[in-house]
């Protein structure tokens, strides 16, 4: 039958019982499945992470100005990370850089939900905030 329609028979479902079969064409068979997955791809949700520095002797100006800018990338759907940068001997304020990033989830509450607490890798201490969905 395929070959007098001048198409392929393409075995659809091979596990089933019994297999099933169709008489389509092949080329136009693989277009269609790349299509269906370019959608599927399009539609997954991309998430974005967003970085902001401080350091651990931030002043208030430029907390409130990097506060400004996630609140901004929070409201865009964006993830903020926000880490505090330890350089050379200031790692002995620990408790200062962790005081600063808890203050700042603290500020961000309305628009955004810490995923983890403040926590040292290194010579940064890392704290990631998710927005906040819209129906919420």
């Amino acid at each position: 039958m395929a070959k007098e329609a001048n198409l392929d028979l393409v075995e659809i479902s091979p596990n089933a019982e019994p297999p099933v079969c169709k008489v389509i064409d092949y080329k136009k068979f693989l277009y269609d499945q790349k299509k269906k997955q370019k959608e599927l791809k399009a539609k997954a949700a991309k998430t974005v992470i967003k970085e902001i520095r401080f350091g651990p002797q931030t002043d208030d100006h430029d907390f409130n100005f990097k506060k400004n800018h996630a609140i901004k990338f929070l409201q865009d759907g964006s993830k903020v990370k926000a880490f505090v940068f330890f350089k050379g001997r200031s790692i002995v304020f620990k408790e200062q850089g962790e005081i600063l990033l808890l203050r700042f989830a603290n500020e961000l509450e309305e628009y955004g939900k810490p995923e983890q607490m403040p926590l040292l890798e290194g010579k940064k201490m890392i704290m990631v905030i998710a927005p906040k969905k819209a129906g919420k």
